[in-house]
């Protein structure tokens, strides 16, 4: 991948929020069905007990839902 894909592709998640519930969970970017799964390495993210994370790589930010 360019250094100018990277950076359009990281601009653009970085406005990116999704919601996730506990069925999503255990939380990894990208998510399963995702449009660029293969954007970058899958992580996991501990979104458990902050309730929020941001993806290190591509900047999404997820918010967890609690019921």
């Amino acid at each position: 991948m360019s250094d100018a894909n990277s950076t359009a592709q990281k601009t653009a998640n970085a406005d990116l929020i999704v919601h996730v519930t506990q069925s999503d969970l255990p939380l990894r970017c990208p998510m399963e069905g995702a449009p660029l799964w293969d954007s970058h390495p899958r992580v996991f993210l501990p979104i458990e007990e902050s309730g929020e994370e941001l993806c290190p790589y591509c900047g999404t930010r997820f918010i967890l839902r609690r019921k």
